[in-house]
């Protein structure tokens, strides 16, 4: 059925399978024309980019573990494991969360999980220099990642390139900032880019968009307004949408991620 899909939608991405969960509910939001409160939307946001964090310190580890640099790669699993941990709080699950559906989120913050993320994330952010000093700024790590793989912007547009290996090229490309969802349009924040257009920026770019991000979920946390964060809908087992079709996109931590969804009039998608 329409609401039974959320577990399976997860299983498309492993490493970080809330922006599927994301798709799928605002997929069929605009195929039910249901509405999301406002407190829902900015918990949305909130929960994404500590999923977009998560997924690059687990893309950190791999860059660092097959580089060699093994300190820098057991220093972003464990950052990423207190990710992790906000996410159990907060959904019961560490790997699959099924936390955003239709209507808003499964539940509100609970008590005391806001100043646990605050002070995750200064802990993470904290460790900024250690990362920079022992691999960004390493030489070992220029020497190996400078120049290779190089693009230009022009080669990356017409290859449909997305997410980090495009703005390495320098291009400001942002599904957030050219069609906003959640509340990703109220606060201010900046697209990190790159201009070199080499595996050396594209991981910069993966690097200043964690430390965006962190700065982004501050930025909502000061925002975010009260109220319901569901809007309760009659009874999801018992469904039922009108023959339409609906197309939806964002911006995961890989790139950009779209969903195109039908339904023929039954309990479950066509």
């Amino acid at each position: 059925t329409w609401i039974q899909n959320f577990p399976l939608v997860c299983r498309i991405n492993v490493v970080e399978p809330d922006h599927m969960e994301l798709m799928y509910a605002m997929a069929v939001e605009k195929l039910a024309d249901i509405e999301v409160p406002e407190r829902a939307q900015f918990i949305r946001s909130i929960y994404l980019e500590l999923a977009r964090v998560g997924s690059h310190l687990f893309g950190l580890w791999a860059y660092a573990n097959m580089l060699g640099f093994d300190t820098v790669a057991n220093w972003a699993m464990y950052h990423r494991d207190l990710i992790l941990d906000l996410f159990e709080e907060l959904t019961g699950g560490r790997a699959y969360h099924i936390y955003i559906w239709p209507g808003g989120v499964r539940r509100d913050f609970p008590e005391g999980f806001k100043d646990k993320m605050i002070n995750t994330l200064h802990t993470i952010g904290s460790h900024v220099p250690d990362y920079d000093d022992t691999f960004f700024n390493h030489k070992i790590f220029q020497q190996r990642a400078k120049d290779v793989g190089k693009i230009t912007r022009e080669e990356a547009v017409k290859m449909g390139a997305v997410g980090q290996v495009l703005r390495a090229t320098g291009m400001k490309q942002d599904i957030r900032k050219t069609e906003p969802y959640a509340a990703y349009d109220q606060v201010d924040w900046e697209i990190p880019t790159r201009e070199d257009g080499d595996a050396y920026s594209r991981i910069w770019v993966v690097r200043d968009e964690m430390i965006e991000s962190v700065h982004l979920i501050f930025k909502l946390l000061d925002k975010m307004p009260g109220g319901e964060v569901y809007n309760r809908v009659p009874n999801p087992f018992k469904w039922t949408i009108p023959e339409k079709e609906a197309y939806v996109r964002c911006e995961s931590s890989r790139g950009e991620l779209g969903l195109y969804l039908v339904s023929n009039g039954g309990d479950k998608p066509y």
